[in-house]
């Protein structure tokens, strides 16, 4: 697997054309605007990362040995429709579909039927991956041999890549670290205490498996970088979207301003609501989820989510 194909030119998917170079790889980064990026070789949504040579911007969907599918995750649907008979997919999009309640490759499965599909998922900030900094990630696939090619391809020393079997839990750990990070963000944003953040996490990672066990993944997968290690990053990194964004809500700032005054998606945004109703229609009990749903949505502030979460009845951990 030599030549990859990376769609989608935010943050993230600039990080992943560098590292894909940076893995030996010839690569092909497929950009809304490429003009831009083209002439001067650097994206300003990754300022001070210069894109390799070896990088090919094009506004023309390419169509490597496999394709990353690098765009947030409300537009994975009408960009996957739109991508060329090829290899396998590798998305790299982390959430829950508004309206269908789909995860990523669910959404592949109907858009895609029969296309080889993996998630790539965990605890990386684009700006240290493009930075060569030590990292690590999970490919997670039900095809043994795509999690290996991929894993193969994409790996060097400093970005560590770890197969998984089970893409349900993964999928799932990618997308409740984000809503959960908002409210670890409006936590300390309302001056509650890192002990508040710190109970909250670990409920929340509470949330994350129950929700993974009922849709049939596995409890070992949210204990791992896909779930865990994601969710220390998500919930502590300042450079996290979603957690910025709960400081702010906590501060008493109003949701439609904070998001004015961004350029990059913050996934959380759309995927609490849609992880809250996904959550009970499969009977996991989400009450952090549903709680950080119901704030952004206008029908509690962040106080009154926080006295209801304690006000919850006692019982055993």
């Amino acid at each position: 697997m030599n030549s990859i194909s990376i769609v989608g030119a935010g943050a993230w998917g600039t990080a992943l054309a560098i590292q894909a170079v940076r893995a030996g790889c010839r690569v092909t980064l497929w950009a809304r605007d490429p003009a831009r990026i083209a002439a001067t070789r650097e994206n300003p949504r990754l300022p001070g990362h210069l894109l390799p040579d070896a990088i090919r911007v094009t506004g023309e969907f390419p169509d490597g040995e496999v394709v990353l599918l690098a765009v947030p995750l409300q537009h994975v649907r009408e960009i996957a429709a739109r991508l060329p008979a090829g290899g396998p997919v590798v998305v790299c999009a982390k959430g829950v579909e508004a309206g269908s309640l789909k995860l990523p490759l669910e959404i592949l499965d109907e858009v895609l039927p029969g296309r080889a599909a993996a998630v790539l998922t965990g605890p990386n900030f684009a700006h240290e991956i493009a930075a060569g900094l030590p990292a690590a990630s999970v490919v997670a696939a039900d095809d043994a041999a795509l999690r290996a090619a991929v894993v193969t391809a994409l790996a060097t020393p400093g970005f560590r890549l770890y197969g998984n079997d089970d893409p349900v839990g993964a999928q799932v750990g990618g997308a409740a670290k984000n809503v959960v990070a908002i409210a670890a963000g409006a936590v300390i944003g309302a001056g509650l205490g890192e002990n508040a953040r710190a109970a909250l996490v670990t409920r929340g990672l509470a949330e994350l498996s129950r929700f993974a066990v009922a849709l049939g993944g596995r409890a070992d997968t949210v204990a791992g970088l896909s779930g865990l290690g994601d969710l220390l990053l998500t919930c502590t990194g300042t450079s996290s979207r979603n957690y910025s964004l709960g400081i702010e809500l906590g501060r008493g700032r109003a949701l439609d301003e904070i998001l004015a005054g961004r350029s990059g998606v913050t996934e959380g945004v759309a995927t609490a609501p849609a992880l809250a109703a996904r959550a009970a229609r499969a009977g996991a009990s989400v009450p952090i989820c549903e709680a950080v749903a119901a704030v952004l949505t206008r029908r509690i502030t962040v106080r009154q989510a926080m006295d209801a979460l304690q006000a919850r009845p006692l019982r055993d951990e």
